[in-house]
């Protein structure tokens, strides 16, 4: 069984926001006003002082644009954003097309440009939040903490992908420009932004590995979490990669795979203009689901879905299952270079196995049979580990304004670094796949 989380981490937030209330009683998050002031040398709050040794300064003109409208789509997607499609122009807008973001469902969108000489050099997407739902990095016990003290945790600032916990850029800039100098640039402003409109903090959640010198720069702290990513190792087909499984793992998962296939149902996977109204029509159903059978409100709209598919349908991947002459299950995947990422799945129908199957066992298969390097499965289930996928890290930055529950949550995302840290080494020793002393064992028998 894998370490469990020690009580002192467990109620970490709580215990290290008293103690640290304790210490330093509430006082006014400004002081003259300069906290976050762009060049602020005296700032009396440190981690706000934003001048990193390593900043320049810039000619260019700042914009805070309210709808990524005003923005033109080559201008944006000119910005460097490598495999991740979770910051595209038109994934982005559809999202504000498909009301998924907005007052009412408390994502209110601000796009930070960086304009010279009418070019956009950077951006960052940042949004108000009221709530801390679709996120799925948590703080729902920071936000609690904070009202058991008679404080407002909302609104906050958030950079994200609404709804979507994938590790990509956040700093999006231009492959021309000086990406650590802007990339301080743009926190900066982005810290100003958060000061001048009020909030508790600023977050940027599941911040690609590369960003962290940056933040750390700009006085963030780093929290770590993680999720399941399934890597090809050059498998030359599927039975490639179970030969490279655990014996219990690979008849588990050979087991699973055959009660599928004597099941009444086809599986096709499409993509681009393969995908057409009726595939997609069932998808959401699927999707809509999913959030009704956990008594939820689904996050994405079918508009949502509508624009997605008009404007990136070469991105998708989904992967149905038919039974007869209607579809029953499907997943709905993003392809990008040599990623591909699994995000939503939902059935109307229950077959044993089949949600391993069409999330799982046939992404590694597509993945395998068109060359991509990593399925990225999401966020949560361990049960993920068992079928091939790994844990990988993830990481978000934060800045907390009260100056007591900033040093209380540096305590916690402390101990909770520790502690996943030890969970990801029992993960990694207890994986799914054949260490060379189990391959001679097997091979001799």
């Amino acid at each position: 069984m894998p370490p469990k989380m020690p009580a002192t981490v467990a109620a970490g937030v709580t215990f290290f926001l008293k103690t640290a209330w304790a210490a330093t009683p509430p006082r006014s998050p400004c002081v003259n006003g300069s906290i976050i002031s762009l060049h602020c040398s005296n700032a009396p709050q440190r981690l706000y002082c934003l001048t990193p040794p390593k900043a320049k300064s810039f000619s260019m003109e700042w914009k805070i644009h309210r709808s990524l409208q005003e923005i033109p789509r080559e201008a944006w997607n000119a910005l460097a954003m490598g495999d991740f499609p979770f910051a595209e122009y038109d994934y982005l807008l559809a999202m504000e097309l498909g009301a998924c973001v907005g007052a009412e469902p408390g994502w209110i969108p601000y796009y930070l440009g960086a304009w010279e000489g009418g070019r956009l050099l950077g951006a960052s997407f940042l949004y108000q939040k009221d709530n801390s739902h679709g996120e799925f990095i948590f703080d729902f016990g920071w936000a609690r903490a904070y009202h058991e003290h008679g404080l407002s945790y909302y609104p906050k600032w958030v950079s994200a992908s609404p709804f979507t916990p994938v590790t990509g850029p956040k700093l999006l800039i231009h492959p021309q420009a000086d990406r650590e100098a802007l990339g301080h640039a743009m926190l900066e402003r982005a810290l100003e932004l958060r000061r001048r409109e009020g909030g508790s903090g600023l977050h940027y959640l599941y911040i690609a590995e590369n960003e962290i010198p940056i933040f750390r720069d700009c006085g963030a702290m780093i929290r770590h979490s993680y999720q399941f990513e399934w890597r090809n190792a050059d498998y030359r087909d599927f039975q490639d990669f179970l030969d490279g499984l655990r014996r219990k793992r690979r008849l588990q998962i050979a087991r699973e795979r055959r009660r599928v296939a004597e099941l009444p149902v086809e599986i096709v996977a499409l993509t681009g203009d393969e995908i057409g109204a009726e595939h997609l029509g069932a998808m959401y159903g699927f999707y809509v689901a999913t959030f009704h059978k956990k008594f939820c409100s689904p996050y994405l709209s079918r508009r949502f879905f509508e624009e997605v598919h008009a404007r990136m349908r070469e991105r998708m991947v989904l992967i149905l299952a038919k039974r007869g002459g209607e579809w029953v299950a499907g997943s709905i995947n993003y392809r990008k270079g040599a990623a591909l990422y699994g995000r939503y799945w939902g059935c109307a129908e229950e077959y044993r196995n089949l949600h391993f199957e069409l999330c799982y066992y046939q992404t590694i298969e597509y993945a395998i049979r068109h060359g991509l390097a990593r399925v990225d499965a999401g966020a949560g289930g361990s049960h993920k580990m068992l079928r091939g996928f790994r844990p990988e890290l993830t990481y978000s930055a934060h800045w907390i304004e009260h100056p007591g529950f900033r040093e209380g949550i540096r305590h916690f995302l402390e101990k909770e670094k520790a502690f996943i840290a030890e969970e990801l080494a029992y993960a990694r020793e207890h994986d799914s796949f054949r260490r060379s002393a189990e391959r001679e064992a097997e091979e001799t028998e």
